[in-house]
C-alpha cells in the first residue's frame, strides 16, 4: 500500500467536532503486550481507551467491550508503550553547517522543530526531554503541541542550557569584535541562581546546565571540568527549590562526580566516568542518559555536514570508552534511561539507538524499559508515562515482529497512538481514532 496522510472524511470531521473526539472509547486487541514495569509479555489483551487515557488492559476473557465503539486490530503485532527519549535538540538539524547556522533565527528553528516533532512522533517516540534549545523555541513547540496547533509527542523542555563564559554551552565560533555569548551564560552562583530563575519564568520544566566540555564546542576538551561545585550546587539548589529536575551535560569524570555532589537528577552523556563516579551514581539513584549511537551518524556524515575536523576528533576519542562504560554502568545496575542526542543525528531516528544498547549489553527488555519505565521516573511522571496500564495517557506503539528477539524491530513502528488519537497506522486503524493532524499511512 502507499505511504501518505490521509485526508478523509473522518479526519475533516476530526477538525470540527474535537471536542467529541476527546471523549470517544476505543479498543485496542493486542497479540502481545510488553509489560514494562514487571518485564513480562502478555498475550491477548485488551486495552480500552476513553479520550486520552487508557481506561482498563486485561484479558480478552474479562474485559467487556462496550457496544458500538471503534475497534483497532492489533492481534497479529507486538504492542508496548510509547517511547521516550529523555535527551533531544529538537530544534536541531545537524545537516546545517556551523556557517549556515548563523544565518537560523529563532522562529526559522522553531519551524525546524515543528517538522522534527511531527517525525519524531511518527518514529514512535511519543515524548521526549529537550535539553538546550534557543530563545524558549523548545517551550514554544511545548505550548503549541498542548494547545492542539502542531503535532508532535509531550515534551518537557529545559530552555537555554546554562554554562560559563567560554565554555561548551556559551557559542565560541565568532571573534571576539562580535561581543556575541551564549544566551545560557552564567558566571559565579548568584548569577547561576538568576539564570535558574529567569529559565523556569520563561516555562522551562527542568534545568540543564554544561558541567564539562563537549564535542561541538570550540576551543574545550570533553573531559574539563567547568563549573565549580559551588556554583553546581547553586544551580541544583535553586531548581529543586522550585520543583525543577537537573540535567547535566558531562563528559569528564571531575565534572560528573561535582553533579552527583550537589544532586543532579541526571548525567547527560557521562563518557569518561570513572570508577568512583560510577559507585557515586549507584548510591546516589543518579540516572545516566548515555547518547552511545549518534557518533556512528557523526563519524560517517560529519565531515559532508560542515562538522569541524576539532570536533570529529573529539568525538573519535570519547566514543569507544563512552560504550564500555554504558557497559560498566549496565552490569552495576546503574539507572539508564533512552537518551539519544537527537538534533546531532537526524531527529526522527531515533530508535536507531536500540541496537547499539543492546550490542553493548542490555537484553532487548532492559533497552525498552529505558525508553520507557527509567525515562518516565526520571520525568518524574512515572503514573502518567511509560505504561499501558489503567489510568496512564493513551501513548502506545506497535511493531510487526517481536522487539525482543530483534530490537531493530523499533525502527519501523507500524501503529502510534498518542492520548488517543492515532498518527500512524492502517486505513482502517487511523478510521478508528483520527488525530486532527491526520494519520500516516502503513502496509497492513
Amino acid at each position: 500500500m502507499r505511504l501518505g496522510w490521509i485526508a478523509g472524511t473522518a479526519i475533516v470531521l476530526a477538525w470540527m467536532v474535537p471536542a467529541q473526539a476527546q471523549e470517544r472509547t476505543v479498543a485496542i486487541k493486542a497479540g502481545r503486550l510488553i509489560d514494562v514495569a514487571r518485564g513480562t509479555v502478555l498475550i491477548d489483551q485488551i486495552i480500552i481507551v476513553t479520550g486520552g487515557r487508557i481506561t482498563s488492559v486485561g484479558p480478552m476473557a474479562s474485559i467487556t467491550i462496550p457496544a458500538g465503539i471503534s475497534f483497532i486490530d492489533l492481534s497479529s503485532k507486538t504492542v508496548l508503550p510509547g517511547l521516550i527519549d529523555t535527551h533531544t535538540h529538537i530544534t536541531g538539524d545537524p545537516t546545517t553547517s556551523p556557517y549556515e547556522s548563523y544565518h537560523l533565527s529563532v522562529p526559522r528553528q522553531a519551524v525546524t522543530g515543528v517538522a522534527n516533532a511531527r517525525r519524531t512522533l511518527l518514529a514512535g517516540f511519543t515524548t521526549i526531554r529537550d535539553v538546550g534549545s534557543s530563545g524558549y523555541s523548545d517551550v514554544a513547540l511545548k505550548d503549541g503541541i498542548n494547545a492542539g496547533e502542531i503535532a508532535g509527542p509531550h515534551i518537557f523542555a529545559s530552555g537555554p542550557a546554562l554554562g560559563i563564559t567560554g565554555g561548551h554551552c556559551d557559542d565560541n565560533h565568532l571573534a571576539p569584535e562580535y561581543r556575541h555569548e551564549g544566551e545560557g551564560v552564567a558566571n559565579g552562583t548568584d548569577a547561576v541562581r538568576a539564570a535558574v530563575r529567569r529559565n523556569i519564568k520563561y516555562g522551562a520544566d527542568h534545568i540543564k546546565y554544561c558541567g564539562t566540555g563537549g564535542v561541538f564546542s570550540r576551543g574545550d576538551k570533553p573531559g574539563a571540568q567547568q563549573y565549580s561545585q559551588d556554583e553546581a550546587t547553586a544551580i541544583v539548589t535553586e531548581a529543586h527549590l522550585h520543583d525543577r529536575p537537573v540535567a547535566v551535560h558531562a563528559h569528564g569524570a571531575d565534572g560528573i562526580k561535582v553533579a552527583i555532589r550537589a544532586g543532579a537528577d541526571s548525567i547527560e552523556h557521562a563518557s569518561l566516568i570513572d570508577d568512583e563516579g560510577l559507585k557515586m551514581a549507584k548510591a546516589a539513584g543518579t540516572v545516566l542518559s548515555m547518547d552511545i549511537y549518534n557518533t556512528d551518524y557523526t563519524q560517517s556524515e560529519g565531515k559532508k555536514n560542515g562538522v569541524s575536523e576539532e570536533s570529529l576528533q573529539k568525538d573519535r576519542d570519547v566514543g569507544d570508552i563512552q560504550r564500555e562504560n554504558f557497559r560498566k554502568a549496565n552490569r552495576m545496575g546503574i539507572k539508564l534511561s533512552f537518551g539519544t542526542d537527537g538534533g546531532v543525528y537526524p531527529n526522527g531516528d531515533n530508535a536507531k539507538q536500540f541496537a547499539v544498547m543492546v550490542r553493548y549489553g542490555m537484553s532487548p527488555m532492559q533497552a525498552i524499559q529505558a525508553a520507557t519505565v527509567v525515562g518516565a521516573g526520571l520525568l518524574r511522571r512515572p503514573k502518567d508515562l511509560g505504561q499501558v496500564a489503567a489510568g496512564f495517557y493513551a501513548d502506545i506503539i506497535a511493531v510487526d515482529g517481536d522487539p525482543l528477539t530483534d530490537i531493530r524491530a523499533l525502527e519501523t513502528p507500524a501503529f502510534v497512538m498518542k492520548q488517543g488519537a492515532v498518527y500512524r497506522g492502517s486505513a482502517e486503524m487511523c478510521g478508528a481514532a483520527p488525530s486532527i493532524w491526520g494519520c500516516f499511512l502503513t502496509p497492513r
